[in-house]
């Protein structure tokens, strides 16, 4: 059986997390809650949980300073927040689950379905906690992302992602030496994750890292030729704005 802890300043959150986890989630186990770092931490170290709905922003600290204290561990963490845009990048480039404040029953089965599943497959949870604490030191620059695939987890340097192709609802990723990878989140997510890291999107089905462009041919409508010889179309609307920035580089 699945073993679950809360962690919120807000009781009325506590109270609703734990309703929904009855509710959708019966073979769950609540082992517990806490509101703040002082009294999670020794919540998790007596309780050994295997899931921990964490709030974010405590009393004490954050979220993210508890997990700190607690490296290393096993156990999946499904993160419950309200807006925060830093906050949000970072998880996602570490491709952990989160839950936006107020809460919407669809996204809460879903999120906690994943880490279920995760459980499930015993995987580690180490490397994630490692990309997601990296993000946050480097605030938006973080060099590291995770792409789950349905058989995989990769941990990869953002510079070395050559560039993205849309397929439909998901994304693949190509990289210099051939490797792609697969993953099951459209183009438009990357797009603005991976702003501020020298990506553009010169064609509404491609995502490029402007660091391994090696020409751009503006015959033929215009299109992008890449370090690794891959051609990229350029739509008449993006030429210019492309031009521009690769004169910044």
């Amino acid at each position: 059986m699945i073993k679950a802890i809360i962690i919120d300043d807000d009781t009325a959150m506590q109270a609703i997390n734990s309703r929904l986890l009855s509710e959708y989630f019966p073979d769950i186990q609540q082992l517990g809650s806490a509101n703040s770092i002082e009294t999670g931490l020794p919540l998790i170290r007596a309780e050994n949980p295997d899931l921990v709905l964490l709030d974010i922003e405590l009393p004490d600290g954050t979220g993210f300073q508890l997990l700190q204290k607690l490296q290393p561990y096993r156990f999946k963490v499904v993160f419950i927040t309200g807006f925060d845009s830093f906050a949000i990048k970072a998880i996602k480039f570490s491709a952990l689950d989160y839950i936006l404040k107020p809460v919407n029953e669809i996204e809460f089965q879903q999120a906690i379905q994943r880490a279920v599943h995760l459980i499930g497959k015993n995987e580690n949870a180490q490397p994630q906690m490692e990309v997601l604490m990296e993000s946050l030191k480097q605030e938006a620059h973080s060099k590291k992302i995770v792409l789950r695939t349905s058989e995989a987890m990769h941990i990869v340097d953002v510079s070395d992602i050559c560039f993205c192709k849309s397929d439909n609802s998901y994304t693949t990723f190509h990289f210099e030496d051939e490797e792609t990878i697969l993953v099951s989140k459209g183009l438009k997510e990357y797009e603005c994750l991976l702003a501020g890291h020298g990506f553009f999107r010169p064609h509404q089905s491609y995502l490029v890292n402007l660091n391994h462009v090696k020409k751009v041919d503006k015959s033929d409508g215009g299109f992008i030729i890449m370090k690794n010889k891959k051609e990229i179309p350029v739509s008449m609307r993006q030429m210019k704005n492309l031009v521009g920035l690769l004169e910044q580089l």
